[in-house]
């Protein structure tokens, strides 16, 4: 793969990535301008999250008959449409319809990143990779929450509007056409399912996105209305836990390569479980600051450990692995912000003993799944 082509794969994920994880931090802003419910405000995440999961389960098959350069061209343009749309919103409504439409458009990204990847990085060098990959969108996303601690929220949707905009007229000139022999539009997912490995490694996805997003997508209103902190320094502890993402995605990825995919999944859930259950108590901001920090090394070490494994699928399953990656993190992750919210407004102790507890018993799960047929080791 030219350095080139990689570099725009990249520049891709840093702009669907600006505003990802900003969007929980930005809830207490955004509920205070509309004079609305914090939690009414927070379906900005599950908008966004289940049409990106749906949409992904297409384009990995999209991608077999139409050129992917194409595919991007289009995706791109109306996501950055999109979130000039957000950006100029009057109302929360039109704010709702669209983060749908970033998630309908926006979620072409990973899977074609991660096709590529797999079709043209070999083995032993796909960790690392797909760690940079990774590591730009939390680069991007962490420029993306600090930001959103100092500048007015609309900004924070019409940053990367414009930069996907710059984007699209760099991909025209320089994206290459990545059209192989003309394939048929069909879905594999059933072949891929009857796999006993490949379907436990997604029904593990589905449960590990599910309890993160019910945790990571209310820490903004937890802050805010339990702790009593400010909009900074709600944005600041949710930056540390894409700060620390930066590192576990890149370093998770070379020791994805270099010590085992599986050990690297097993190693992010206990650091996740750790700091759900230190977050129980209400602690100083230096300590929130720390466990913010494993938190997300936790959850990066388990993703990008998880996602090289799926790059090691056999070549058949390549375009329905990588949709479905994006697809149940998605889904699943809209679910866990929707039933996270019904539980956190009743408690967030309870909440989080919930989740942790849950956690707890997933990753004793996940060591009774072996992956050594897929990745070995």
């Amino acid at each position: 793969m030219k350095k080139s082509t990689f570099s725009i794969l990249c520049l891709e994920g840093a702009v669907l990535s600006f505003n990802v994880a900003a969007a929980a931090a930005l809830i207490p802003s955004i509920a205070q301008e509309f004079a609305l419910s914090q939690f009414l405000v927070g379906k900005i995440i599950w908008l966004y999250m289940i049409p990106y999961g749906l949409a992904a389960f297409f384009y990995g098959p999209i991608v077999r008959v139409f050129d992917a350069r194409r595919v991007e061209l289009i995706c791109i343009f109306l996501f950055s449409l999109a979130n000039l749309l957000a950006g100029l919103s009057n109302s929360i409504y039109v704010l709702f319809i669209a983060r749908f439409l970033m998630g309908l458009f926006g979620a072409s990204v990973i899977p074609l990143g991660l096709i590529l990847i797999a079709e043209r990085i070999s083995v032993e060098k796909r960790g690392s990779y797909i760690g940079v990959f990774f590591g730009v969108t939390f680069i991007a996303s962490l420029l993306g929450l600090f930001l959103s601690a100092i500048i007015n929220w609309r900004l924070i949707f019409l940053i990367p509007a414009v930069l996907g905009f710059v984007l699209w007229i760099f991909m025209f000139i320089y994206l290459p056409s990545f059209k192989r022999e003309v394939g048929i539009f069909e879905f594999n997912y059933f072949s891929a399912f009857k796999n006993k490995d490949v379907l436990r490694i997604f029904v593990y996805i589905f449960l590990i996105s599910l309890i993160y997003h019910a945790i990571q997508q209310w820490l903004g209103v937890y802050f805010s209305t339990q702790l009593g902190l400010t909009q900074f320094a709600i944005s600041m502890l949710i930056t540390l836990t894409s700060l620390s993402g930066v590192f576990g995605e890149i370093f998770g990825g070379s020791l994805a390569d270099s010590l085992g995919r599986h050990k690297v999944v097993r190693l992010g859930i206990a650091l996740m479980v750790i700091s759900i259950f230190v977050l129980t108590l209400k602690l100083p901001v230096i300590i929130l600051a720390l466990i913010m920090i494993i938190w997300g090394l936790g959850w990066t070490f388990n993703h990008v450990g998880l996602a090289t494994m799926l790059t090691d699928l056999p070549r058949n399953l390549l375009n329905e692995a990588a949709s479905l990656n994006s697809g149940v993190r998605f889904i699943s992750g809209g679910i866990g912000v929707s039933l996270g919210g019904l539980i956190m407004h009743k408690s967030f102790v309870l909440g989080f003993v919930i989740f942790g507890t849950a956690l707890l018993g997933l990753l004793l799960l996940e060591r009774t799944i072996s992956f050594k047929k897929i990745n070995g080791g």
